[in-house]
């Protein structure tokens, strides 16, 4: 026969524990680096976990001061309809020293409305299979196979590599600009000044063999896994192409777009037959200006940080920084050939190879000099070697 007391204590067991009001979730910046616009990723099966039955529509994200954060969800599969949510992601600027921020998620009793975009991707069918991404930083094309047939006329074009569009606005243009069709002109906003050409543009990749580069030509498909408002991601195929003797080489391109952000994340995803790796070399146009621009382009091997670093001075234009970093364990090099410096990686066959590439712009107001420009990329690639972490994830 049970006691009142047993009976109780069994009772109150076999209950549920009652659901938590909100999420504590505490972020380590080990070495204390500052950290501007560092995205946060939350996974989404601690938070469902912790407030079950809570829509992803109804969450509120607040830091240490209590401020509403803009926040978003990332699903990679939403075409099969299913709750194949990943991350929930937000923003902090860490400051240099900060070694720990505190975040609380909690309920809304009523949807959340849309946060402003400061990130965006898509294909460009109205001009010949381009596609185009942008932040409230800069924003991008690569070509698609629009551009490679009769089509095109005399603009057609075989080109892997990155084009460069610099903003001097933080809202986005990529839309207008295409509907204009006059963004080689500065009304204001920016312009398109950067000529990719058949160059690797903007960090381009190509495979590095017996001292020459074998590219890829126009990407082949496309596919949008997320669009904002913090972060783009997106998907390029390349069809394969000749790289050495026996060799043939595919590749999907993965990026990584962040608001606030100069460098993009890319992780190039090869398929190498013959071989069960490469050497890949991720390039930089020796000088993308216009005519009549005259630049004074310098260029940088730095080597202690694993990147590629360039700037160009031009007449009128101002002056445009470009840069591409690689992880320490995938470095390998450097190398150039006739239109491109190139950073080199090892890639094995199948297993992504992570890289940063990126622009900026004296005319944009963040750059003001190629000091800057330098110190930047040495920052982003600390910042890149050393990871913020979720140190604990806490219901209260």
């Amino acid at each position: 026969m049970k006691t009142p007391v047993l009976a109780a204590l069994l009772l109150c067991a076999a209950l549920p524990l009652p659901a938590a009001n909100q999420i504590v979730v505490t972020v380590a910046n080990d070495p204390g680096l500052a950290r501007p616009a560092e995205v946060i990723a939350v996974p989404i099966p601690d938070v469902q976990r912790l407030l079950p039955g809570v829509m992803i529509d109804h969450y509120i994200v607040r830091d240490a001061a209590g401020a509403v954060l803009p926040y978003q969800v990332t699903n990679f599969k939403p075409e099969e309809h299913h709750d194949y949510y990943l991350d929930l992601l937000f923003q902090h600027d860490f400051a240099a020293g900060e070694n720990t921020a505190v975040f609380t998620i909690e309920a809304s009793p009523t949807p959340v409305p849309p946060f402003p975009s400061r990130v965006f991707a898509r294909y460009i069918p109205e001009r010949f299979d381009d596609f185009a991404w942008e932040n409230d930083r800069l924003a991008h094309r690569i070509y698609g196979p629009g551009l490679n047939s009769p089509a095109a006329g005399h603009d057609r074009m075989i080109s892997s590599g990155i084009d460069v569009w610099c903003k001097r606005v933080r809202y986005p243009i990529v839309d207008r600009w295409y509907l204009k069709g006059h963004y080689h002109e500065d009304s204001g906003e920016g312009l398109d000044m950067y000529n990719v050409g058949t160059t690797r543009g903007c960090g381009g990749t190509g495979i590095w063999v017996d001292g020459k580069l074998a590219v890829g030509a126009n990407w082949q498909t496309w596919k949008v896994l997320a669009n904002g408002p913090i972060r783009a991601v997106f998907e390029l195929a390349y069809a394969p192409w000749e790289a050495g003797s026996g060799v043939k080489v595919s590749e999907v391109k993965r990026f990584t777009v962040d608001a606030g952000h100069n460098l993009d994340q890319i992780e190039s995803t090869f398929t190498i037959e013959g071989a069960p790796e490469a050497i890949v070399a991720i390039g930089l146009n020796k000088n993308s200006a216009d005519k009549g621009q005259e630049p004074q382009v310098t260029a940088a091997n730095d080597e202690a940080d694993h990147a590629l670093v360039q700037w160009e001075a031009q007449k009128t234009n101002g002056a445009i920084g470009e840069a591409v970093v690689v992880a320490p364990a995938d470095f390998r090099g450097y190398a150039e050939d006739a239109a491109n410096r190139l950073i080199l990686a090892r890639a094995v066959s199948g297993q992504p190879l992570r890289y940063w590439a990126g622009a900026g712009w004296t005319k944009s107001g963040d750059f003001a000099s190629e000091a800057d420009w330098q110190a930047y990329v040495a920052a982003c690639a600390r910042r890149a070697a050393a990871p913020v972490r979720i140190s604990s994830i806490e219901g209260r």
